[in-house]
């Protein structure tokens, strides 16, 4: 399809109809919290919490190297414990930010402080977890582990401190806490066999046994939580990782490794445009021929979560990578740059093919709230996707495009000239910013694949 015809059929923006507000959320979520509050009464004996059931686990990055390792747990839906786990079934599912939110103040977050170093060098207060499988730690390393949520029972120090945490663009938001005097299992966690391997190989480094887990058919998201627990790695090595850490740490890894799979790989033959649009995001992934070259350049309007200021103008960041990849650790676009790096790459070991790639991402202020970058993952993985709704949009708005479907255009210049003309900056903006969209003028024939 020419990038033109397939411009005209995406979706329009019905802003009308998906704008969301976040002083009308505010109260959403407060009645959450209230219900919350109500639940956990009911399941409180004493102070333990009977009955508690936890798909997964967070670890904290605050006063490093003590830091908050925790349980999450929903209280008063136990039994539909999995569907609150973060993954790429809730861009399936169609979330929107106040479905993410919700589902965040339903898990209770039970922690205790611990200490990642070596044993000697542990404080008093947070005694080292290297490679341990008992007490609280080693229960929340048993839920990282299981392949399904896992029940126990919580002892607790005194009531949650009822709230939402909005967290960062790369972790989801967290709800209630608490603090944990005690966890114990009431049931055998089941372990898969791959997850077993790992494990006993006291010397395989982590970054290894990611690569292994990942061709095994784990997805990143069961991988970074048995990474941040503490469960990779060389034994003398294994440390409790910070969620924050641990997500992008995985999405790198994993890149580097799919990106190792198409190096010697025949390159696309034409230029392809693909788009997405999910919670007040939309995407633009361009692809042309060439050996690997990756950009994302991120817009972020003005009122929306990381430019509040409605008369800022739009906030631009980027940042890039050559054919032997990067050193160095991307900070103006953070785990953005790695998640829709990973999905393209996926895309591309999927055909065989490399490719020079430049990811536009555009934040709208329909984005109120950060759901983690789960989002930018799922919304570049699936612009390759013919997913349910995609094609039509969802009838409550988040998620629209042509996603499965592509425009082609003669040049990269072209695509990029084309696609300028729906951004909301100017194709000169966007070239100052872009070393790739700046490149095209100096060297179409590279860029289009011709001599």
């Amino acid at each position: 399809m020419r990038l033109d015809d397939y411009i005209e059929e995406l979706e329009p923006d019905e802003e009308a109809e998906r704008r969301r507000l976040a002083k009308e959320k505010s109260y959403a979520i407060t009645d959450h919290l209230q219900d919350f509050e109500r639940n956990f009464e009911r399941a409180l004996s004493g102070d333990t919490l009977v009955g508690s059931t936890a798909p997964s686990i967070f670890v904290g990055r605050s006063n490093y190297p003590d830091i908050p390792v925790g349980v999450l747990s929903p209280v008063g839906d136990e039994d539909d414990a999995e569907s609150y786990v973060t993954d790429g079934n809730w861009y399936q599912q169609g979330y929107g930010i106040d479905d993410v939110l919700q589902r965040r103040t339903g898990l209770l977050n039970s922690n205790k402080r611990a200490n990642v170093d070596a044993p000697g060098i542990a404080s008093r207060l947070a005694p080292s977890v290297q490679d341990v499988w008992d007490g609280f730690v080693g229960v929340q390393r048993e839920v990282a582990i299981a392949d399904r949520p896992v029940d126990l029972e919580i002892g607790l120090e005194g009531k949650p401190d009822l709230g939402l945490d909005a967290g960062t663009d790369v972790a989801t938001p967290r709800g209630p806490r608490a603090a944990a005097r005690s966890a114990d299992l009431t049931e055998n966690p089941h372990v898969p066999r791959p997850v077993k391997k790992t494990l006993e190989d006291d010397d395989w480094q982590a970054q290894g046994a990611m690569t292994y887990l990942y061709r095994r058919g784990f997805d990143v998201y069961e991988i970074n939580s048995i990474l941040s627990a503490g469960a990779l790695g060389e034994a003398a090595q294994r440390r409790l990782v910070p969620t924050r850490w641990s997500i992008t740490a995985v999405d790198d890894t994993v890149g580097q490794y799919l990106r190792g799979r198409i190096r010697n790989a025949p390159s696309i033959d034409e230029v392809q445009v693909w788009a997405n649009e999910y919670v007040g995001n939309r995407y633009w992934v361009i692809l042309a021929p060439g050996t690997w070259e990756y950009e994302l350049v991120e817009m972020k309007a003005p009122g929306s979560i990381w430019n509040p200021d409605p008369g800022a103008g739009i906030w631009m960041a980027s940042a890039s990578e050559g054919y032997q990849g990067r050193s160095s650790y991307v900070e103006e676009t953070a785990g953005a740059y790695y998640a829709a790096r990973l999905g393209v790459l996926e895309h591309l070991e999927s055909i065989g093919r490399q490719a020079k790639c430049l990811v536009l991402r555009e934040v709208s202020d329909d984005y109120w709230a950060p759901v983690g970058v789960w989002q930018v993952r799922e919304s570049v993985r699936n612009a390759f996707e013919s997913a349910p709704g995609a094609a039509n949009g969802l009838e409550d708005g988040n998620r629209a495009g042509l996603a499965g479907e592509y425009g082609t255009a003669e040049t990269f210049h072209d695509a990029v000239a084309t696609v300028a003309q729906q951004l909301p900056v100017s194709l000169d903006r966007l070239q100052r910013k872009s070393e790739l969209a700046a490149g095209v003028q100096s060297n179409l024939a590279a860029f289009s694949g011709r001599e």
